[in-house]
């Protein structure tokens, strides 16, 4: 085994619980092979963790074991699943949710592979082509360990040679659409249809939030709104009127059959296929006003009219949303994007407040669910930051 020297500051680093491995952690010049397994040393050749090397979004490779007598194999898989699935025994036993992370990466011990459960089905993620030269054991170990899993699916969030996003692998085949419920409301899924799914379940406990405490008797207005996910969740909480905002042509039928398989008519939801920023203009003239908006923008976004990127756009989104939002209503402020950081975050909502001569108050603060499993050390890996904020009249 290779053994490569790190940096005293990457030592320090890894010791405190973040896995993640970057170019400027070693020394030397890196040259691997994707999915090659490494030893780290310090300087004085001490053995200091297990890797394994890939290039990805965020890095070059993961620390896998800080004990040498681990071995990257479907034993120490086996493990690392068993473990998993002890945290989730109440998920499982849970007939209101029937949808969650199983597996989390690196917060679960295998990182770069996420496999998320869909009513008895599996769909596994693989973020480099490094950890799926593992595939074989880790699918063995993972069916090994959930021996119940119905059928199994993955999709790439890596660039392939083949151009290979989405693939039905083994077992039963999951029904088009597959219902899951969340919280008790039902959701339509589709396990095959490119990378995502039709729900992000990161936003299990914020759209719980709404149904549950916000939504009651409220015009709510759902911008970047995707399938409509929050404006079902506000619609079953309550929601006198829903507003659902997003560019992609497929949001309209999509959104219509959330409320569908929930027995809501869609056709009494307010349902607008149109670039948010847009919107809020046609809001603005018509002076219209919601108690509730929900802002879940990608991280990056690009239309023929426009490139909005969260660390650069956000204050500007908020500022013109505000305008929209009705005295003493509630704004679900969100970013699931791992290079904004929460300080700035805070600070970008503070001055869109300022500049919109508006007093505030953060209501209530959201991170991942406990199902994302996240390292103690790592904050990349503890990504989503949504804060429910109150407009305060004047």
């Amino acid at each position: 085994m290779k053994k490569i020297i790190i940096t005293q500051i990457s030592e320090k680093k890894i010791k405190a619980g973040n896995p993640l491995l970057q170019f400027e952690d070693f020394p030397n010049e890196l040259s691997f092979n994707e999915g090659e397994i490494v030893e780290l040393v310090d300087s004085r050749q001490a053995f200091v963790a297990r890797a394994y090397l890939a290039k990805q979004n965020k890095g070059v490779g993961w620390v896998f074991s800080l004990d040498n007598a681990d071995s990257f194999n479907e034993a120490f898989f086996k493990n690392q699943f068993e473990k998993a699935k002890r945290k989730r025994m109440d998920l499982q036993a849970d007939p209101e949710t029937t949808t969650y992370r199983l597996f989390n990466a690196e917060g679960d011990g295998i990182p770069g592979v996420t496999i998320d459960h869909y009513d008895g089905f599996a769909v596994v993620s693989w973020y480099s082509g490094g950890i799926f030269r593992y595939q074989a054991a880790i699918l063995a170990a993972f069916q090994a360990v959930f021996p119940e899993t119905k059928g199994i699916y993955e999709k790439f969030r890596y660039q392939r040679k083949d151009s290979l996003i989405s693939r039905f692998v083994t077992g039963e085949a999951a029904p088009t659409p597959l219902i899951v419920k969340e919280n008790g409301i039902n959701y339509a899924t589709y396990l095959d249809d490119g990378l995502m799914t039709g729900i992000f379940l990161d936003q299990r406990d914020v759209r719980g939030a709404l149904t549950e405490r916000y939504a009651a008797g409220k015009r709510v207005l759902n911008t970047f709104s995707y399938t409509g996910a929050f404006s079902v969740a506000a619609a079953m909480g309550g929601a006198i009127e829903t507003t659902s905002v997003d560019v992609a042509n497929r949001s309209l039928e999509r959104t219509k059959e959330q409320f569908a398989v929930n027995n809501l008519d869609g056709d009494a939801q307010k349902i607008y296929v149109m670039d948010v920023f847009d919107f809020i203009r046609y809001a603005i003239r018509k002076e219209l006003q919601y108690d509730v908006t929900i802002i879940d923008p990608p991280s990056f976004a690009r239309t023929k009219k426009r490139t909005f990127s969260v660390t650069k756009d956000y204050t500007q989104l908020l500022e013109e949303l505000i305008q929209i939002t009705a005295p003493d209503g509630t704004l679900i402020v969100s970013s699931n994007a791992a290079n904004y950081k929460e300080k700035n975050f805070k600070q970008d909502i503070d001055q869109a407040f300022k500049n919109s001569h508006c007093d505030y108050r953060i209501l209530e603060t959201f991170h991942l669910p406990s199902d994302f499993a996240v390292p103690a050390g790592s904050r990349t890996s503890d990504y989503l930051k949504v804060f429910i904020i109150k407009k305060l009249a004047r």
